[in-house]
């Protein structure tokens, strides 16, 4: 019997994301230098050629795992046009605005992190790791200040607030850094950070909440 074209294909994607999180699992544990494409192949259970194949350097591999983690999914969708995203920009007032934007951060931090700090580390000793970001412009930031925007013109934004300060506050506040010194460091659960982070951004962008 002969497979569709169907059936290939899932079996080519599911080999592609254990692949990517192989990489993940191990770029963490061990670092992106130490870590050997025969190890990651090992982990996910293929040929180290399969690796070559679908994603033909290590590089090219980190990059993949990078978009996926920010993404949640290996869907080509940017963050901007995301549904959780989408809750933050439509939301009705500055205060449930930010409750949509601290959840949707925190689902995304939870993956992307660690795998941040691990990057950041790899690209100081690794001018091809740098050459996968041109753009020097954070896209991060470019995320935050579009939330900013939105959420400076709600009715119950705090006045005298423009929308440059809250974006750097917000992009501040909900940084992996500091994400990583409260959840991993100081063992606070991700729930008890989410409350913090909301908390702390309601105390100083939305009016009446006080300082």
């Amino acid at each position: 019997m002969r497979e569709g074209k169907g059936t290939r294909g899932d079996r080519a994607l599911k080999t592609r994301r254990r692949i990517v999180e192989a990489a993940g699992e191990l770029f963490v544990e061990k670092g992106y230098g130490a870590t050997k494409l025969q190890e990651i192949a090992d982990r996910a259970g293929v040929a180290v050629q399969t690796i070559y194949f679908v994603f033909r350097n290590k590089p090219s591999l980190l990059k993949e795992l990078m978009d996926v983690a920010i993404a949640g999914d290996d869907e080509p969708v940017p963050t901007m046009e995301r549904p959780w995203f989408a809750e933050v920009t439509s939301a009705p007032t500055a205060e449930t605005a930010l409750a949509a934007l601290v959840a949707g951060v925190r689902d995304t931090l939870e993956r992307v992190a660690a795998l941040t700090e691990m990057v950041r580390a790899a690209a100081a000793t690794n001018p091809e790791i740098r050459e996968l970001w041109p753009d020097r412009t954070d896209p991060r930031y470019t995320v935050m200040s579009a939330a900013a925007q939105s959420l400076t013109a709600k009715p119950d934004a705090r006045s005298g607030v423009p929308a440059d300060e809250a974006a750097d506050i917000i992009y501040g506040l909900l940084s992996p850094e500091l994400f990583l010194v409260l959840t991993r460091d100081r063992a606070w659960s991700p729930a008890r950070w989410e409350q913090w982070a909301y908390d702390t951004l309601r105390s100083q962008l939305v009016a009446g909440a006080g300082r």
